[in-house]
């Protein structure tokens, strides 16, 4: 090629890459999903979940304005007056430690790669050996396909739905906005987030004389400062990082609170891991819920924008996995990969590296329980179980139709393809059936064509003991331990014995156990 076409060709290229470049960081600003900026060669890359309808349950609760203003109609005080109570006493309570992790989840990749995001802060849920082995992964690039698929800045499954149309449509004010527009601006903040043009006026009647609020019904929010990350565990080659909850930032202020973007881009890096490493998935899980839980820590949403975002990465994660051609040509090749090194790296099998450290672990309130809940410690699976169970209702009493039947969302099942690949479809949906909460809490929608997502709980099922009958009829016995399948009991045509029987303690007896397979080394 002459040099001058070869010029042209450059700069042609170059021209192109950088208005990709422009619209991925308009992107960014808006809320659209990176991934959608990627190539488009799976049926799933356009047919992401519509968040809006996914969530309308919230308007059982605050209807807003026309304009996307912060302000609207309070419907449900109940629901709403315990979404405050509860984000008063989390900011409130939680531990210097971790305020300080709720910052390092709140921490997005930056364009230089000196930075981290949530697909990484969420590896500790791997223990003590695999958990610093994943990030030695991820950072040196021996991670590719695994890194593309989760990241949460540009991961295919990892930022594959965006908040921003959800946030407009809600336009709820995030907790630390002052409920009282005559508050004086904080010092430093942007004056976009002047408290007389944005504030949470529309809650005064739910806020004023609440004991979790001042006088003038300002929530009693603390803003946790800015901090950098000196521990040189997370990002590449050890490098510092400015922390910050971003509450100065108009961008923040100004944006409606429900859904919580964090938590959904938390729960779609989460349940991406976690169906990659089905072995630790309910403490993947729990991990996820508590980078949502932090987003509360920071004072900057309610419980019920984490019940939100938990639905988006449920949803979207569905249709992922959903999408055969994706599943196959990414998923499952990005499993492989991600097995194959841990156990290269750890030099054993994966059960035994498990086996052998120290699992994920969480004190988030120093040991003191929540209103209507627990402490929320996590020290090993069952409680990690426990925890996450918790979290999917926050304490609220059921505020909606309860003693439905159960009502597991389309496509749901193949979120368990990994965690019992010898399961039919059906079977699998029957595992999420028995180990769903009940119907009537906040943003159920059991009676909506979709399906519940709300009810899912993917920790208990994805650590449930599968008992199988005759008939083919899948039976949940025990949750909280090792996922396992035991097979229908058979009659020995010698003996007239029966065999097959599990312990039912949640780990199913060694002789009639078909236990999840792993990938060789």
């Amino acid at each position: 090629m002459p040099r001058s076409s070869r010029s042209r060709t450059r700069r042609r290229t170059t021209a192109t890459r950088n208005i990709a470049i422009t619209a991925l960081a308009s992107a960014l600003l808006v809320g659209t999903p990176v991934a959608a900026f990627a190539a488009a060669p799976y049926p799933s890359d356009s047919t992401a979940p519509n968040l809006i309808p996914l969530l309308a349950g919230y308007n059982d609760y605050w209807v807003p304005d026309a304009g996307n203003t912060l302000h609207g109609t309070v419907k449900d005080a109940a629901v709403l007056e315990h979404d405050d109570e509860l984000t008063v006493w989390i900011n409130n309570h939680a531990t210097k430690a971790q305020q300080f992790k709720a910052l390092q989840d709140a921490e997005y990749n930056n364009t230089a790669g000196t930075a981290y995001d949530q697909s990484m802060t969420i590896a500790d849920s791997l223990g003590s050996v695999l958990g610093p082995l994943y990030l030695k992964g991820t950072n040196t690039g021996a991670l590719p396909l695994t890194k593309a698929l989760i990241n949460s800045s540009n991961g295919t499954s990892g930022a594959y739905v965006g908040t921003g149309a959800a946030k407009a449509n809600f336009s709820h004010p995030r907790p630390y906005l002052p409920t009282d527009p005559n508050t004086a601006p904080v010092a430093g903040d942007d004056p976009a987030c002047s408290p007389t043009t944005v504030n949470a006026s529309s809650l005064a009647a739910t806020r004023v004389g609440q004991p979790y609020a001042a006088a003038n019904g300002n929530l009693d929010i603390v803003r946790v400062p800015d901090q950098t990350d000196t521990t040189g565990t997370i990002a590449p080659n050890g490098a510092a990082v400015p922390l910050s909850a971003g509450y100065a930032q108009a961008g923040i202020c100004k944006g409606g609170s429900f859904p919580s973007g964090h938590t959904t881009t938390a729960y779609q890096a989460g349940v991406t891991l976690a169906t990659l490493l089905p072995e630790l998935a309910p403490e993947v899980l729990a991990r996820a819920s508590e980078a949502g839980n932090d987003r509360i820590v920071l004072g900057v949403h309610y419980p019920l924008d984490i019940m939100g975002g938990r639905i988006d990465g449920e949803a979207a994660l569905a249709a992922r996995w959903s999408d055969a051609k994706y599943r196959t040509e990414v998923l499952e090749p990005a499993r492989a990969e991600l097995v194959n090194y841990l156990q290269t790296q750890c030099g054993g099998t994966l059960a035994a590296c498990i086996a052998s450290e120290t699992a994920y672990q969480s004190n988030p309130y120093g040991g003191q329980a929540m209103p209507g809940g627990t402490a929320q410690i996590v020290t090993n699976r069952a409680t990690a179980t426990s925890v996450y169970r918790e979290r999917l209702t926050y304490g609220f009493p059921a505020s909606g139709t309860t003693g439905l039947a159960p009502s597991v969302p389309a496509g749901a099942s193949n979120l368990l393809l990994s965690t019992f690949p010898t399961l039919t479809d059906a079977q699998r949906t029957q595992v999420l059936a028995q180990t769903e909460i009940a119907s009537g809490y906040p943003l159920d929608q059991s009676t909506s064509s979709s399906g519940s997502w709300e009810r899912l709980d993917l920790a208990a099922a994805t650590s449930a003991t599968v008992q199988l009958a005759a008939n083919g009829t899948a039976t949940v016995t025990a949750t909280g331990g090792t996922a396992s399948v035991v097979p229908a009991a058979t009659t020995d045509p010698g003996t007239g014995s029966g065999s097959g029987a599990g312990t039912g303690t949640g780990t199913a007896a060694p002789t009639a156990t078909v236990h999840l397979p792993v990938v060789s080394g």
